[in-house]
């Protein structure tokens, strides 16, 4: 008699159930070592619920939008993303896709390529100027629209600043008084009137101006740029040899005094005879600043974070949520400084390094910012903190995503 003949059907067919589980978990076992070794690359797992399209906007940008269904409205809300020094429109496209995914009634998306590539060497004003030109048109070819938001990264944080001054209408509009308020004229709401003050951006309502990684202290002074560890003769060198990024570099290391002048990021800290950068900034709603703690080596985290480098938060005191695990500490826009601005005059006859920060500092911290620092201490892709804090490439930058998830959860709309 065979072996098998003790066992019932039943036993058979138990026993082999058992071995086809084991056979399963040996299975997934061996791919998920095979997942430890190779990275399973996210890009070809996106969230496909909405569909979105993109549609040429110039020469090499892009909006993107929401598939309209029906006779929806279309998006009423502007978002212009900029990017960074010798970066591009394709820098910005996942976090697109995922912010029409989130808002796909309320926003469109315009992935900003005025300025790419070797474009970037060209200077903060040029550039501002580039996207100042960009938006106006971008706004043509959407009439509807009511809001404006930015949402850039490194230099192009920056350069929106100065786009933005560019933008800026301020006036007086005249309104009836609500209903719920008594008019001794007549009995008529119509007849009662107030002055209101109406601050645009290129026409419409500001709402969100949103910065990544942007150096808005500039890169001269200790450990602004942490690729020079720190050390002065490397910062001295560095700064001798910013020609080497054109216009853009004498701006980011304060070496460009054109006719007389004060450095231009000086300049972009207050209302300035030319151009009224402070009240552009304040126009929006929120102002929000998201800065790497450590592992970014082009922009430090005291100039990311509108900080001094005593203000920055313990590294001890910095704890990762669930949610969001390379948030790791948020400061909500409550506090405004008190402090006057530094005179322009100071300004030039200064030209210390501290001096120019701490000038910087007061004027730009004269509005309230929401802080968010972000760490990817652990992460294999912290090396690249710089560009997967934006998610320039999902497939090689995704542990940016929950960055930018709580860039959506918290924009405001």
């Amino acid at each position: 008699m065979g072996k098998d003949s003790n066992f019932t059907d039943e036993e058979r067919k138990s026993e082999m159930g058992i071995t086809a589980k084991n056979e399963n978990s040996n299975k997934k076992t061996r791919r998920r070592k095979r997942s430890s070794i190779f990275p399973r690359f996210a890009c070809m797992r996106l969230d496909d619920e909405v569909s979105v399209v993109e549609t040429p906007s110039g020469e090499c940008s892009f909006d993107v939008e929401a598939t309209q269904n029906g006779h929806a409205p279309p998006p009423p809300h502007l978002v212009v993303m900029v990017n960074g020094l010798i970066g591009s429109a394709d820098d910005w496209r996942y976090a697109a896709k995922q912010f029409v995914k989130a808002y796909s009634r309320d926003v469109i998306v315009h992935c900003s390529d005025s300025n790419c590539s070797t474009l970037t060497f060209d200077g903060v004003d040029i550039m501002g100027t580039r996207l100042a030109e960009e938006v106006l048109s971008v706004i043509k070819q959407h009439p509807h629209l009511q809001k404006i938001s930015f949402v850039c990264h490194s230099l192009g944080g920056l350069v929106s600043r100065y786009a933005i001054a560019k933008l800026y209408e301020q006036g007086s509009a005249r309104r009836a008084c609500g209903e719920e308020m008594e008019c001794s004229l007549n009995g008529s709401t119509d007849s009662c009137v107030e002055e209101v003050s109406k601050r645009k951006i290129a026409g419409l309502e500001p709402v969100n101006f949103i910065t990544c990684a942007t150096p808005h202290l500039g890169c001269r002074g200790h450990k602004q740029a942490p690729a020079f560890c720190g050390l002065y003769t490397l910062e001295k060198v560095a700064s001798s040899s910013s020609w080497l990024l054109g216009r853009s570099g004498r701006h980011l290391f304060l070496k460009d005094c054109d006719e007389g002048k004060p450095p231009l990021l000086l300049r972009m800290a207050s209302d300035s005879e030319d151009l009224p950068f402070i009240s552009a900034l304040q126009s929006f709603k929120r102002r929000v600043a998201y800065a790497n703690t450590s592992f970014d080596y082009l922009v430090g985290w005291s100039t990311s974070s509108l900080r001094r480098r005593n203000e920055l938060p313990k590294r001890r005191n910095l704890k990762k949520g669930d949610k969001y695990p390379h948030i790791v500490n948020v400061d909500e826009a409550t506090s405004v400084s008190n402090q006057e601005e530094t005179p322009t005059e100071a300004k030039i006859n200064g030209r210390k390094s501290n001096e120019m920060e701490e000038a910087m500092i007061r004027g730009l911290t004269r509005l309230s910012w929401e802080r968010v620092d972000v760490s990817f201490k652990g992460s294999k892709q912290r090396y690249f903190a710089h560009t997967t804090i934006q998610v320039t490439n999902y497939c090689f930058n995704s542990d940016g995503a929950d960055v930018i998830q709580h860039m959506i959860d918290n924009f405001a709309v």
